[in-house]
């Protein structure tokens, strides 16, 4: 297998996928792929046995002795079951559906999917027998009030088991891999990345068929425009035959099988690598890989090229460029003091980006290319980061050296809400308060430290709140 050039020590590589290994029989139904082992959350819970009655020696029975006849007992009165608590209404639907119910939103909906092309058949059979569900509704609504910080997730993304099973899945198919690698470019240790982190190799895609996830996303109107044409896509695979709707199963969200596609992304980039014509990311292997291989390859991947590297940034580096959106070649970060970790020359990128994950006292890695093409496929610096290093070290390399700052306590949304209220009152502007630390706030909160000193990494903190609070007072 064609393997990706090793960083120096502490820097870190990356990349993904195709093959037609263990194509499935011509007009044969594909096996549902056997899983690996036992998810790694579930422990297995052995039933205690009741224990056994000793035996009881037969002894005769006396002579019965004659009573006098008893009027029948009365029944001992049931007990009335607990009250059950009802669960709180779920917010009314907003936008097009919102003065209707979801059988008369759904029969709407039929009309669309008819002007759009969608056979009478698959509106039959997918659509109108469509159901919502509203426990997607609360996911898509339910925002939890702790935040985890990046270590956080990234210590349970980057275990050694989820690369220990990386390389298990390349072995078990390395000429559907190695096929793939060679037809995008894309390395192998990438794509199995992506599939550990998506679906744990296939154990874990989800049970819901994307036709009710979508319609009931649809329906619910927070996110109409964006879940009803996801929903017409959907149909549209449907009716091309390659998969039917009870068996097109995902998350609650929407995504897809094994490495987790939208229908849009399935549209685009799902690849029959088996031959049989089906696109199947649920059931056939060679298809999933060369699907994600496709995938990466089509949004810009470069054959070749690390992803990034971790980096020792100079004294006087200023945090406010620490953002995916600002790069410039690597020479040039290096004519500004930014350095590998062993000293040695950075790695060769023409549009190298600096991320600091938890700010100053965090690690600071050089991305570049490769890196924006992960974050195309899940648009978060973490998830990209857990991507990069789990491939990195499939392939044998190691993980980040430097130490997260563990002492530093995460900040609740309320929190983070707060912040945003209290640097917006201040002229320092995040936009619509909302608890989350996007890019606005970052900026805001990097002008306040600056104004009072700190080091301005645009990193929340209860120390930053701290200050910010009493400043505000």
């Amino acid at each position: 297998m064609k393997r990706l050039a090793k960083p120096a020590v502490g820097a870190m590589a990356l990349a993904i996928l195709l093959g037609a290994c263990s194509s499935a029989p011509k007009n044969t139904p594909k096996p549902a792929t056997p899983p690996l082992e036992a998810p790694v959350s579930k422990a297995l819970e052995t039933p205690t046995p009741a224990s056994p009655t000793a035996p009881v020696e037969a002894t005769p029975a006396p002579e019965p002795v004659p009573t006098p006849a008893l009027a029948p007992a009365e029944p001992a009165p049931t007990p009335a079951p607990p009250p059950v608590e009802p669960a709180p209404p779920l917010p009314a639907p907003t936008g097009p559906a919102k003065n209707q119910s979801f059988g008369e939103w759904l029969k709407t909906f039929e009309l669309r999917a008819a002007d759009a092309g969608i056979t009478d058949r698959t509106i039959r059979s997918a659509l109108s027998n469509a159901k919502f569900i509203p426990r997607i509704v609360e996911l898509d609504r339910a925002q939890p009030e702790f935040t985890r910080p990046p270590w956080a997730y990234l210590d349970g993304a980057v275990s050694q088991l989820r690369i220990d099973q990386g390389r298990t899945q390349i072995r078990k198919f390395q000429r559907t891999f190695d096929a793939a690698e060679q037809r995008y470019g894309v390395p192998s240790s990438v794509i199995a990345a992506i599939w550990g982190m998506e679906s744990n190799f296939g154990k874990n895609f989800g049970s819901f068929r994307a036709v009710d996830a979508l319609a009931t996303l649809a329906y619910d109107g927070r996110r109409y425009d964006w879940a009803s044409r996801e929903l017409l896509i959907a149909l549209k695979i449907i009716d091309r035959g390659d998969i039917p709707a009870t068996q097109m199963l995902g998350s609650w969200a929407g995504a897809m099988g094994h490495t987790q596609f939208l229908p849009s992304a399935y549209q685009r980039f799902a690849v029959d690598a088996d031959g049989d014509g089906k696109r199947d990311i649920w059931g056939s292997i060679p298809d999933v890989i060369n699907s994600t291989a496709n995938f990466l390859a089509q949004s810009g991947w470069k054959t070749g090229e690390l992803w990034g590297a971790e980096v020792r940034l100079p004294a006087n580096f200023d945090f406010a460029r620490a953002e995916v959106k600002f790069s410039q070649p690597a020479s040039t970060w290096a004519a500004e003091g930014v350095r590998s970790l062993d000293g040695g020359p950075l790695p060769s990128l023409d549009d190298a980006s600096i991320i600091t994950p938890a700010g100053v006292r965090g690690p600071a890695i050089l991305v570049g290319n490769n890196f924006r093409t992960l974050l195309k496929y899940n648009n978060s610096n973490n998830y990209a980061l857990a991507v990069a290093l789990i491939a990195q070290q499939i392939e044998g390399g190691s993980g980040l050296v430097s130490t997260w700052p563990r002492d530093l306590e995460s900040l609740s949304r309320s929190e983070i809400k707060s912040m945003q209220e209290a640097l917006n009152a201040k002229g320092f502007a995040t936009g619509t308060p909302d608890g989350v630390a996007g890019p606005a706030t970052r900026i805001g909160l990097r002008e306040f430290q600056k104004s009072v000193g700190m080091p301005a990494d645009g990193y929340p903190t209860k120390d930053v709140l701290a200050k910010l609070l009493e400043k505000a007072s």
